[in-house]
């Protein structure tokens, strides 16, 4: 059989799939592009590696794979060498790290060491290539993490940005970019991928683990919600979408509107304590973060709208040695 009718036969749906969004908008992941895949050995970046690998010529990609060892289990290793063998036989190049069990004791932990460590690689392919190109550092996230990332940050508490869609696309340093391909499947599409492709896959046995949150979000809550109301997984992704596009919508009219309640002399104080309370705290927090880059906390921000309402003169510090100083007219910033 010829490779031309071997990638025929390969072609599935789900690479269709793919493939459009990635030609529908180039700029995600650019042809002749150096490609780091984070690569757990898990059903959802098993086939993002698979799916990726074989478009690789399509679109002339040069594709490596990093994989982290948590030691979280005592087959850690074993999966390790197994992923690098499955590799070598694909021939492409395999990036290995091993964590101290110890100060990964959390997921958040654990998180930001793998993004470290994939910062770290991506940095060494920057150097290797001698050129000034961009480094593309995939993972596997599909729609169901959204889905589960979603209910955790409403059980947290949090505000309209935390609830919104998880980005397909974001920098994570100079020259390296962080993307996640597979938001446009859920966790059922990877693992019949895998299933129809005879894909290895090396379960984390901790994924069954229902002291870690997400594991429990995903094993038990979703599951009975799913049970109660058939297709809720689908409507909160759908839902968590619409709250990113507010959230950009929110951002651009905040700056006309705080445009408006600006001259050259600082805030005007009557106009800003004419609009609703909501409306003073985005302005005043976009006004200040052109000037402050440390983020304020709702709650400060909140106080400091209540004061400059009820007080007609008035001041309070801020980080970075800035002060908000007030009278009946303006509000402004100065240097304290």
């Amino acid at each position: 059989m010829s490779h031309k009718n071997l990638r025929q036969k390969n072609w599935t749906s789900w690479h269709h799939l793919l493939h459009k969004e990635l030609i529908s908008d180039k700029k995600i992941v650019p042809n002749g592009a150096i490609l780091l895949i984070a690569v757990s050995g898990g059903q959802d970046s098993m086939a993002l590696l698979n799916l990726i690998n074989d478009m690789r010529n399509k679109h002339n990609w040069f594709i490596n794979v990093w994989h982290g060892d948590h030691q979280w289990h005592e087959k850690s290793e074993k999966y390790a060498l197994d992923l690098k063998n499955y590799c070598d036989k694909k021939n492409i190049s395999f990036f290995f790290d091993r964590a101290n069990k110890k100060n990964i004791s959390s997921e958040e932990k654990a998180r930001d060491w793998r993004y470290k460590k994939l910062s770290e690689r991506a940095n060494q392919l920057l150097i290797e290539n001698q050129k000034k190109i961009d480094i593309y550092v995939l993972t596997g996230h599909t729609n169901s993490d959204n889905t589960e990332t979603f209910l955790l940050n409403l059980a947290r508490g949090a505000n309209y940005a935390g609830l919104s869609y998880i980005k397909k696309k974001r920098l994570l340093e100079n020259n390296i970019f962080l993307i996640r391909p597979l938001l446009i499947f859920s966790r059922e599409d990877t693992k019949q991928f895998c299933n129809h492709m005879n894909i290895p896959v090396w379960e984390d046995p901790t994924n069954n683990d229902l002291k870690i949150k997400r594991n429990l979000v995903r094993r038990k809550i979703i599951p009975t919600l799913e049970t109660m109301y058939p297709g809720c997984s689908e409507r909160i992704n759908s839902f968590a979408e619409k709250m990113s596009n507010y959230k950009n919508e929110q951002k651009d009219l905040s700056k006309l509107a705080s445009l408006f309640c600006e001259d050259a002399n600082g805030i005007k104080r009557n106009l800003l304590n004419s609009l609703c309370i909501e409306a003073r705290c985005t302005i005043l927090n976009t006004f200040l973060k052109k000037n402050c880059t440390k983020q304020l906390s709702s709650k400060h921000i909140n106080n400091l709208v209540s004061s400059i309402f009820e007080k007609d003169r008035g001041q309070t510090n801020l980080p970075q040695r800035l002060k908000i100083i007030w009278n009946k007219d303006y509000i402004n910033l100065e240097k304290s």
